[in-house]
């Protein structure tokens, strides 16, 4: 159980962390597109056009919605089609760093436009994400809950500090708990927020890289621990 335990946790916290990576990368170094949280695209363009703004590079951000839609269908018929649950990982992986190869090699081995590579590279870290939002709904019980959007995890820590704050923490393990499992996955957003800010602000998308490693990672670790309570 214990094992079990750490296991959720090591794969929440890193979940969370690379959705804050790759969401504040493409704001930063992605034309300010969101890519894990998708609908906050749609303030974006709203903000843009309200001032004026009727350029391709804020209709653009409503792209994302149908690319995010169409990976999370695609996520589903993965899972529906593959034995191993952790597969849909594996292919995220490979995306984001397929997304941080092509932004270090496209700008060398062509002559694209630079706005046309960022785009290029953005939906593709949008399709990686829509693959992990389909992963967290699909498996549920894999995480400790969305990993992806934060909204729904500070209202549910909020509502557990203040069941603790108002009856002590002797006897109230379960909001202790349900604290404890917010703070992992707010923690690991955060964490990637940043780290995500610093890399992509210094070597641009090029650091998308480094979640997909980070997801391969995952995704072996995973498969080691399925085959084991097999075995």
């Amino acid at each position: 159980m214990t094992e079990q335990k750490h296991s959720i946790n090591w794969v929440t916290f890193l979940l969370a962390w690379v959705a804050g990576y790759c969401d504040t990368a493409t704001f930063v170094s992605g034309d300010s597109i969101f890519s894990a949280h998708v609908t906050g695209n749609f303030i974006v363009f709203a903000a843009q056009v309200s001032s004026g703004s009727t350029s391709a590079t804020a209709w653009i951000k409503l792209i994302t919605f149908p690319v995010f839609v169409i990976a999370v269908m695609a996520g589903g018929w993965l899972v529906e089609k593959s034995p191993k649950k952790y597969r849909i990982l594996l292919i995220e992986g490979i995306i984001l760093t397929f997304c941080g190869l092509a932004a270090f090699l496209l700008p060398i081995l062509t002559t694209w436009e630079e706005k046309l590579v960022t785009y290029l590279i953005v939906m593709i870290t949008v399709l990686g994400m829509g693959l992990q939002n389909a992963f967290g709904k699909l498996f549920s019980k894999e995480t400790h809950g969305p990993t992806t959007m934060m909204t729904g995890n500070v209202t549910q820590a909020a509502l557990d500090l203040g069941n603790i704050i108002r009856k002590g923490i002797p006897g109230n393990e379960i909001s202790l708990s349900s604290l404890y499992k917010q703070l992992v996955t707010i923690g690991g957003f955060l964490a990637g927020c940043i780290i995500g800010a610093l890399l992509s602000r210094w070597v641009g998308l090029s650091a998308m890289m480094i979640p997909g490693v980070a997801i391969m990672a995952c995704y072996l670790q995973g498969e080691t621990a399925a085959q084991k309570s097999e075995g």
